[in-house]
């Protein structure tokens, strides 16, 4: 790692840097490698692996990803409760932490530092990977300027990463099984139909978004109805709309409920719809829990992976936004009256 000096920021505070990550990540990491990358002196795409066995074989995938984003630096935090105490795994954190400045310098992204911590919480204990003899305290994640900046932003933090995972996992199989069933046995979409039948679905599931905003639970026949909607293009990408109009936070929930309940292979359209509108107004967290909840259903999912890969490289929300130009576009060319659009404030974390 090299020793090039860098401007004053918080950056160069680990605690306050280690104590930021809940509200990057969305969750609070355990057992994690998080590289978090910076150009011109700002924050950029943060990226994290588990810390098991197969660690080694995350670095070539996160300096890749640390190069896509454009980073200049990166800096890497290693959480493991039970190794930050150990004097063996201190080597091994060392050697890991070469690697990865190796990995990296390849790709011209300097590891400007790399840290070892117990817990991302108060009082949490870190120290320097590489043996460079600096050490300290975890400032309180809870009183983090970028907290603040996520629950003002209405984002939730989770105390783990798998009750994240859980906003998007089936909620009863037993009943998503019985779905399957109800849908098979309708008519398949036919993708020539009129437009006027794409106009009807799209505006009924305007309908099934304020009722879920009402607090109404959707029957299983809106459902089957919603599932069967999101095979025709011109109602799915109508709907990517939503995600900046002034009803986008009935649509998101919409969105969520569909990918509790449906199965698959219908909830892999809701799950990109979320994502989206996660995405666009600022949650990487949930956005990029959906898109991998996707890509496991689907691995060839289009708008998916362009979704993920952007997420992936720091692409900002606001750019994320435009694509929803082709829903108004298309909504246009249906005859379907859209909510107008949001007018976006302070990018969320």
């Amino acid at each position: 790692m090299s020793s090039t000096h860098h401007p004053d920021t918080p950056l160069d505070r680990p605690g306050a840097l280690i104590a930021a990550l809940p509200a990057v990540l969305g969750f609070v990491p355990e057992k994690s490698l998080v590289l978090v990358t910076a150009a011109h002196g700002e924050m950029g795409a943060v990226l994290r692996a588990d810390l098991d066995g197969e660690v080694g074989g995350s670095l070539h995938r996160l300096a890749e990803l640390a190069a896509a984003s454009r980073a200049e630096i990166a800096i890497a935090v290693i959480v493991d409760g039970e190794g930050a105490s150990c004097r063996m795994c201190a080597d091994e954190y060392r050697e890991l932490a070469r690697d990865l400045a190796v990995g990296l310098a390849q790709r011209d992204v300097e590891l400007f530092a790399a840290h070892v911590v117990d817990k991302v919480a108060a009082g949490g204990r870190w120290y320097c990977a590489d043996g460079c003899g600096n050490s300290g305290v975890v400032e309180d994640p809870a009183a983090s300027p970028i907290a603040a900046a996520a629950v003002l932003d209405g984002r939730r933090l989770y105390r783990r990463r798998s009750e994240l995972v859980a906003v998007v996992a089936v909620a009863d199989p037993e009943r998503s099984a019985a779905l399957a069933e109800a849908i098979e046995e309708l008519d398949p979409i036919d993708l020539d139909r009129p437009d006027g039948q794409a106009r009807s679905d799209i505006e009924h599931t305007l309908a099934c978004a304020g009722q879920i905003g009402d607090g109404r639970p959707l029957t299983d026949d809106q459902l089957a109805r919603l599932a069967l909607a999101l095979t025709d293009p011109r109602v799915r990408d109508t709907l990517y709309a939503l995600a900046v109009g002034d009803h986008a936070g009935p649509a998101e929930s919409l969105w969520a409920d569909l990918a509790r309940r449906l199965p698959e292979p219908w909830r892999v359209e809701a799950l990109v719809l979320l994502a989206f509108s996660a995405y666009a107004r600022g949650d990487g967290p949930l956005a990029g829990i959906s898109l991998d909840a996707a890509l496991r259903c689907a691995p060839s999912h289009r708008m998916a992976g362009m979704l993920d890969t952007a997420l992936q490289s720091g692409m900002r929300p606001e750019q994320i936004r435009e694509l929803a130009q082709t829903g108004y576009r298309l909504a246009r060319q249906l005859g379907v009256r859209l909510p107008p659009r949001q007018l976006f404030g302070r990018r969320a974390g």
